[in-house]
């Protein structure tokens, strides 16, 4: 028999938590209510799990998202009442943090909230975008097509992800791996080859005095300069939340040269695709504006967008108050829209720009890669080359000497 977690009140007020067998909520209730007690709250106890303490909690990805979503929308097209479903998905999940969203959910469905009112409450998990579109889909009857738009969006953000992740990767790891290599080299070998030196008092070039300078400080102050890494990494996330830094930067990406067509395709991408799936849900289109443009991760097409409402509310076409933002929006963007409301097609219109920016940003963040690829090549030959020649030349020259 299923067990059920309960919080209640007694005729004192005095609250009760426990646990109790039903074979269902109401019988739960019932019994409850018979031994004098309110409810307050009443959830399923989820089996195979233990209680532990976490000092941190994992972050709900887009992956488990898109987990979640797809199958709520076939367990609900198969006509699985919403809380069993919830339950179902409850135990699918092994993020602690999710299973709980997940019961709550289910347990505000119990007190008679619709979906979207409970997917309101978790606003750090589950976006403005999610919940009014879910919110149409009830109000529509088309739930489950509008679960199925939801998924098929966050399917292509996070395939878009991938391939700027994918493309990056290589880079990084030339890198980090760079940088390991030359610390362990600095701390482990060159002390070694300074000792040499300092025991046939051999002249050394100021290249080599810099090499030997550097592996002495970071085997002395090792601790200390790792302690400081960690703490400018916490700083500095700390830092890009102060909204003028984030400014500050968002106006840097969109005027250095090679990085700034990225950006403008990226979040053109990401617009495009928000505002194609929720007119096609039916939200109309200044309400569909303000959650694309909250979706927005650069402050400065977050505020176009968003200057943008006012003026399509008055009448404006909204191609033409995108073309006052030239800075931002491509012209092809722009034209596209414009296209797009006289036929009718909006929406369609910007799915199809939508895939064409996808496929322009991974094309882009490739030809990064490829420039990047080269460059990367000269700075470890120069790296290395600074190294070989700051300790081999000393090592020739006393050689030399010794002859």
């Amino acid at each position: 028999m299923p067990k059920y977690s309960y919080l209640a009140k007694n005729l004192s007020g005095e609250i009760k938590k426990g646990t109790i067998e039903a074979e269902n909520e109401v019988e739960a209730a019932q019994i409850l209510k018979n031994q004098g007690l309110f409810l307050i709250k009443l959830s399923p106890e989820i089996q195979g799990t233990k209680k532990r303490f976490v000092l941190f909690h994992r972050k709900i990805s887009l992956v488990e998202k898109i987990f979640f979503t797809r199958n709520l929308q076939v367990m609900i097209g198969a006509g699985t009442p919403l809380t069993k479903a919830l339950d179902v998905l409850a135990l699918q999940t092994n993020n602690q943090r999710f299973k709980k969203i997940i019961s709550e959910l289910r347990d505000e469905i119990i007190r008679g909230k619709t979906l979207s009112q409970a997917l309101s409450k978790f606003p750090e998990t589950f976006s403005e975008f999610y919940v009014n579109l879910v919110k149409v889909g009830e109000e529509t009857g088309k739930l489950e097509e509008v679960l199925g738009e939801i998924t098929f969006q966050m399917e292509r953000e996070n395939e878009l992800k991938k391939k700027i992740q994918g493309a990056l990767i290589y880079p990084t790891v030339i890198v980090i791996f760079m940088i390991l290599i030359g610390f362990v080299m600095l701390v482990t070998v060159v002390p070694k080859i300074a000792t040499f030196f300092k025991e046939f008092n051999a002249q050394l070039p100021l290249s080599t005095k810099i090499v030997i300078f550097l592996g002495d400080f970071l085997k002395k102050n090792l601790l200390i300069l790792i302690l400081s890494f960690f703490g400018f990494l916490i700083f500095l996330r700390f830092l890009l939340k102060i909204q003028e830094v984030k400014k500050f930067l968002d106006h840097l990406f969109l005027k250095i040269p090679i990085i700034s067509p990225l950006f403008q395709k990226l979040n053109t991408a990401y617009f495009s695709r928000s505002l194609s799936t929720l007119l096609k849900g039916g939200v109309a289109l200044p309400k569909a504006l303000e959650i694309s443009g909250k979706t927005l991760s650069n402050f400065y097409f977050k505020k176009a967008v968003l200057e943008s409402i006012e003026k399509v509310q008055k009448g404006t076409k909204l191609s033409r108050a995108f073309s006052e933002y030239s800075n931002l929006f491509p012209p092809v963007l722009v034209q596209m829209l414009e296209v797009g409301e006289e036929t009718g097609e909006t929406s369609e219109i910007l799915e199809k720009i939508a895939n064409f920016y996808e496929e322009e940003v991974s094309r882009t963040t490739q030809n990064l890669v490829s420039l990047i690829e080269p460059l990367l090549m000269i700075l470890i030959g120069g790296v290395v080359g600074f190294f070989a020649v700051s300790m081999v030349q000393p090592m020739y020259s006393l050689m030399q000497s010794i002859k």
